[in-house]
């Protein structure tokens, strides 16, 4: 029985699209995967900001999606962290990808989680569920970010262990990357929480906020103030409406490019 093999579409590049190689692909578990891609020379982008990507779709135009960027603005590669549907009309077809196949790479980057849409301040709250750690990831292995701030942290809510992407090398505290190992050895702190399997955080990121567990070891107020604290946040539907209401309540006001402020979402993910 021979082996029979599949031929996959070559990609063409258009105006807006450049075409790229998967490097390499991380299958955390049955429904989460990280992937590496090359970086075009000519590719600029703010560490926190997302990209259109894909592959060819069936009627053999190009199927994108927008993804945040993980990898920091001066990484010679770019990476994205994924959730796997299966009968998703992209993520069915990404999460097949292998080293040396070809993917689509939008050529113009934006978004509003990035440090000029917030005022400066002293720490740096960055609360995520799921795959909204993409963006996070970005920033914390950004040098530049341990400058604007004194303390950065960040927060990963998900339900299961196997869902804590990139765990073993925030809980390093990034001490295998080269640029920030040394600021992030005292600056950064990572708190995870598995909502529905026994860890030593088990419940949501909201009662982390409300008994102080997110607060300790970090140095400061066990609250947060928006006199001196930013936020981000970047997950749930859910997530992001509770704390955006709780944070208007204690007087952060929403950021922007245009304006910056106290806090910053995602506003192209939560329509």
């Amino acid at each position: 029985m021979s082996d029979v093999t599949i031929e996959k579409p070559v990609l063409e590049p258009t105006g807006a699209l450049s075409v790229e190689t998967v490097l390499s692909v991380r299958h955390w578990n049955e429904h989460l995967f990280s992937f590496r891609i090359s970086r075009p020379a000519s590719f600029r982008f703010r560490s926190g900001e997302f990209v259109m990507i894909g592959l060819q779709g069936d009627n053999g135009k190009p199927l994108l999606r927008a993804y945040s960027v993980a990898s920091p603005a001066w990484d010679e590669e770019l990476e994205f962290l994924s959730i796997k549907v299966q009968d998703g009309p992209l993520t069915s077809k990404l999460q097949l990808i292998e080293p040396g196949d070809q993917i689509y790479l939008g050529r113009k980057p934006t978004g509003t989680l990035v440090t000029d849409a917030l005022l400066p301040g002293k720490r740096l709250f960055m609360l995520s569920t799921g795959t909204g750690l993409a963006p996070f990831l970005s920033l914390a292995r950004d040098p530049d970010v341990y400058e604007f701030y004194e303390q950065v942290v960040a927060v990963h809510s998900v339900r299961r262990v196997s869902d804590l992407a990139f765990h073993d090398e925030l809980t390093g505290k990034l001490a295998e990357d080269p640029l920030v190992s040394e600021q992030a050895a005292t600056q950064f702190h990572y708190v995870p929480t598995v909502t529905r399997e026994p860890f030593r955080n088990n419940v949501r990121i909201d009662k982390l906020v409300e008994d102080g567990t997110l607060f300790e070891g970090i140095p400061g107020e066990a609250r947060f103030n928006p006199e001196t604290d930013r936020i981000m946040m970047c997950g749930s539907m859910e997530m992001i409406k509770q704390f955006g209401a709780f944070f208007e309540e204690q007087g952060f006001a929403e950021g922007s490019n245009a304006a910056p402020g106290a806090y910053v979402i995602e506003r192209a993910f939560v329509g």
